[in-house]
């Protein structure tokens, strides 16, 4: 009797083990060569090792044939016209808004990438040409629809409830099925519909950037009040770093319902990031992919991003003259980490003023700004600049955008029925231990955090 194991597939972990940013695994299934995100490395691994993201690919780029993309953040698409540079030529697949925004994304950081290299001496990551070849591969697939890719495999999307367009992407063949959550949506949120959690998969890939710990279950609306009005009465600046996907929607919809119902003064609100804007306008045009209470706001007559009070900034010189306006206001500014963008000047000019406040509503990077000013730290570098921390620092995380702990193990829970293995990635070791060590001793499973470039076989 023939007792040798089948194979499922392969995959390969060439990114986000043992760190959040940077995924970027490889799955092989029957001969096809299957990416699954092709992001930056960010923070701390990106500053020492320049070669994480300007280095060569651990596999040929030519050699792949198709790439699925989870969500249009950074840390998830960064990589993706390098990989099209060094000779990707296959099909790219998204959700509709996951394309949309990517093309923001990759034109505002094209700029910004060609200034550093310039700057440590680099050849630019890809240029405008890559850019465009991209986008030419890219085709868009709705959630739930099945799509053939050959070799008798089959892929659906499913909703992540991330950020717009954000999506599980489930392989299937031979009867098993392989599910790769990207990042999860911290669901109830305020825009997006829940993580959805009907799917059986037998194999997992999953993310656990809040792996070890939970999210304060203070009321975010209340905290965000408060800050507020410590801001007004101390006649203050508030500065909200935030990334331009999603964080700065849900902040927008926030202060809309803060503002309009006269819970705070109306005072002015710069939002001062022209990728924020631009996303914004797409968040517009994709009502159907938000939740039923945010649709019936919208049909009812209230532009949930605008506000009395609100200023879009788009030019260098209007953003510079934010500074000359007169208190209390508002500034929310990208990047989300400080790591780059409009905030860090923000922050260099107003972070030695005790009578301002810095309120950080996303996952910090180890390396970032963002994370330095959150540990404590109370002389930070802004633009080579020693810059003194007077500034009260807050943190909501009820603004991130992913699930805490808690809320991952139920995850895992609800879809465990036929789960053979789970592969945690996208988080800190200590993180991804944790949780691993969780979902073993809550339901038995087999619960792995790999390493680097480890090479994984799945059996059917």
């Amino acid at each position: 009797m023939d007792t040798e194991k089948k194979l499922f597939g392969t995959i390969d972990f060439y990114g986000a083990t043992g760190d959040v940013t940077g995924a970027n695994f490889l799955i092989t299934i029957n001969g096809k060569r299957i990416l699954v995100d092709c992001g930056l490395h960010q923070g701390e691994q990106a500053e020492n090792d320049q070669e994480s993201n300007f280095g060569s690919f651990p596999y040929d780029p030519e050699s792949i044939d198709i790439l699925f993309v989870t969500h249009a953040h950074t840390d998830h698409i960064g990589k993706i016209p390098k990989l099209i540079h060094d000779g990707f030529s296959g099909v790219i697949y998204s959700t509709p808004p996951t394309k949309e925004i990517s093309a923001l994304m990759f034109d505002d950081a094209l700029g910004l990438m060609e200034n550093e290299a310039k700057e440590k001496g680099l050849d630019p990551m890809y240029t405008q040409m890559d850019i465009d070849k991209t986008l030419s591969l890219w085709k868009v697939i709705s959630y739930h629809n099945h799509l053939d890719i050959g070799n008798n495999i089959g892929v659906k999307l499913f909703d992540a409830g991330h950020v717009l367009g954000s999506a599980m992407v489930e392989f299937s063949y031979e009867g098993k099925r392989l599910l790769c959550t990207g990042d999860l949506g911290n669901t109830p949120t305020t825009l997006l519909r829940n993580t959805e959690t009907f799917m059986e998969p037998n194999f997992l890939l999953m993310e656990s950037v809040y792996g070890d710990r939970n999210h304060n279950t203070e009321n975010r609306t209340k905290h965000l009040e408060r800050v507020i009005e410590n801001v007004v009465q101390k006649r203050g600046t508030l500065i909200i770093p935030s990334f331009s996907l999603e964080r700065t929607q849900e902040v927008l919809y926030e202060l809309n319902n803060l503002i309009e119902d006269g819970y705070v003064p109306r005072i002015p609100v710069y939002l001062d990031s022209p990728l924020a804007i631009k996303i914004t306008d797409v968040y517009r045009r994709s009502k159907e992919y938000f939740n039923t209470q945010a649709k019936k706001e919208i049909i009812e007559g209230d532009d949930i991003f605008q506000f009395p009070g609100l200023q879009l900034v788009d030019s260098t010189d209007d953003s510079k003259a934010i500074f000359h306006t007169p208190n209390p206001k508002i500034i929310i500014a990208g990047s989300g980490m400080m790591n780059g963008g409009r905030v860090i000047h923000h922050a260099r000019h107003y972070l030695p003023d005790p009578n301002n406040t810095l309120l950080l509503v996303g996952y910090q990077a180890i390396g970032t700004l963002g994370r330095v000013i959150q540990s404590g730290e109370k002389n930070v570098r802004i633009l080579r600049e020693t810059v003194s921390v007077e500034a009260t620092i807050d943190t909501i995380a009820g603004f991130s955008g992913h699930k805490g702990s808690d809320d991952l193990v139920s995850f895992v829970g609800s879809i465990a029925k036929k789960i053979e293995s789970v592969y945690v990635v996208m988080g800190e070791r200590s993180a991804s231990e944790f949780l691993a060590g969780r979902l073993r001793d809550n339901f038995a499973l087999n619960a792995i955090t790999p390493n680097e470039n480890e090479h994984v076989e799945l059996y059917l």
